[in-house]
């Protein structure tokens, strides 16, 4: 018998072997410092936000019997939505599109001065995770103790720290899927539905949905929303250039880097930094992170700008004895300035992109406030019926049929008068109006309503020569004098 032949796989070359781009998410712990200047700058902003966010919808603003006296308040039913003296109908939505352009123009314009400073302090996904990370070092302990207890087996213990925790998160996500709902309806009374249970399923299904976000991203997700979600990060280069203040490491300065023995404990600053970088690798300013990165790295697309690691990298730099400012909150101006031995310190704010986007802002702002000032305070939509276009009457007449709607955008009721222009010998009834064959009709729209009239045009067949001809209703408001003037059409037969 022939034996069986072996064969052996050699590996293939390095050249050749696949390389996986898929790096597997390695979770942050950040370190808390409960000193310094950006630290108790994030906790401000925190407590002022979260205050305007629980504390607005309860602000009142009398509108006038009938109104609702919620200062802010988007009124999704009775389609209007509410800010202090403005109220926008469903007509005026154009108005959203220029805050979102003067949001995004003031974006740019604070990118420009201060970097990814929105991302850092005010962002609602920063607020929420920097709330719940605090949460979470109240009850797991601090960074080195989160890390242990996560690889630790499972103990009553770390069951205990665990549901604590969870338990205040979720409580956290409820008060502010609670908070969301209050923008949609009165704040008093859905309070009191929802805890009474006589809410509707919508309000309570609204209140879930805006409850799992703050407990999904600020929980788990955190600075994976910052790095694969939030598109900011993508395009924020664009906006900055040497004079933006940003977070950056002056390597000029702390390298060559190296971690301080015991032999040199004792000696002077100057001596044990002879010859080398201020840097001591103690990596406390990765620690302090968010999302975990190395700012010695140089400027990254995950670097939030938060400058929590200028704090950290600062008290590190006051206990040896050391000038702050090896990792700063400045511009590469200058910081580039200061590697050549330039002590003196340049901000230019104002600079041509800068002047560029404050006017752009300021230049929708003033359109947006020019249309507010005279806006309409009362408009008119005709629609033509389509079946049939037109009816003969005896007498050799035609009749269009009409729906109108009078929009009344005022806290008062309405009195219009309404009359024809165009079509010769025109006339007109409405129904639920007593009179037929009148030139002009007299109607009235309640107070901030719409009025819906079924109207009736009229007109000897010889006026009408072609099958459609122009038709004109004019809208005089009664009360003020102004005229609104709608162009439509009368329809016929046309020449036989």
């Amino acid at each position: 018998m022939s034996s069986a032949k072996q064969t052996v796989l050699e590996p293939p070359p390095p050249s050749q072997r696949k390389v996986s781009l898929y790096a597997v998410h390695e979770k942050a712990y950040p370190r808390f410092l409960n000193k310094g200047t950006f630290r108790r700058l994030k906790w401000l902003v925190m407590a002022v936000l979260l205050g305007i966010f629980w504390i607005m919808p309860w602000v009142r603003w009398n509108r006038g019997l009938g109104a609702p006296d919620q200062a802010i308040l988007l009124d999704l039913p009775g389609r209007r939505a509410y800010f202090f003296a403005i109220e926008i109908w469903p007509q005026e939505v154009y108005y959203l599109t220029g805050l979102l352009i003067i949001a995004a123009l003031s974006l740019f314009f604070i990118s420009a001065l201060l970097g990814r400073v929105w991302c850092g302090f005010t962002c609602f996904q920063t607020v929420w995770t920097d709330l719940y990370v605090w949460i979470e070092q109240k009850f797991e302990g601090d960074r080195n103790r989160r890390m242990q207890l996560d690889k630790a087996p499972w103990t009553s213990g770390k069951i205990l720290r665990k549901a604590g925790k969870h338990a205040c998160w979720i409580v956290i996500s409820l008060l502010s899927g609670w908070g969301m709902v209050l923008y949609f309806d009165n704040a008093p009374s859905v309070t009191r539905d929802l805890l009474t249970g006589q809410a509707s399923i919508n309000v309570y299904g609204f209140m879930a949905l805006f409850s799992v976000f703050p407990y999904l991203l600020a929980g788990f997700a955190r600075e994976q929303v910052c790095i694969y979600m939030c598109p900011y990060s993508r395009f924020q280069s664009a906006m900055f250039d040497e004079h933006s203040l940003i977070v950056s490491y002056e390597g000029w300065r702390g390298e060559p880097r190296g971690k301080l023995g015991g032999a040199v404990q004792g000696r002077e600053a100057a001596q044990i930094f002879e010859g080398r970088g201020h840097c001591v690798d103690c990596k406390l300013c990765v620690q302090v992170c968010p999302t975990g990165i190395d700012i010695r790295n140089g400027s990254q697309l995950a670097c939030i700008g938060c400058a929590l690691c200028v704090d950290a990298c600062d008290s590190v730099m006051d206990r040896l004895g050391l000038p702050r400012g090896l990792i700063s909150y400045d511009s590469s101006f200058n910081q580039m300035a200061r590697s050549r031995g330039d002590t003196s310190v340049k901000t230019r704010l104002w600079r041509p992109r800068t002047f560029i986007y404050l006017g752009m802002i300021c230049l929708v702002g003033a359109v947006m406030v020019y249309s507010l000032s005279t806006r309409k305070t009362f408009d008119a939509n005709v629609l033509h019926e389509r079946s049939p276009v037109y009816v003969e009457l005896s007498g050799n007449r035609i009749r269009n049929g009409y729906t109108l709607k009078i929009l009344n955008m005022v806290r008062q009721e309405g009195h219009f008068r309404l009359s024809l222009e165009g079509v010769a010998g025109a006339t007109m009834s409405v129904i639920g109006i007593d009179g037929d064959g009148r030139s002009t009709i007299d109607l009235t729209t309640g107070a901030d309503e719409v009025g819906t009239y079924r109207l009736f045009v009229t007109a000897p067949k010889g006026s009408v020569t072609t099958k459609k001809a122009d038709l004109t209703m004019v809208l005089t408001n009664l009360d003020t004098g102004r005229i609104i003037r709608h162009q439509n059409m009368f329809a016929g037969p046309g020449q036989e």
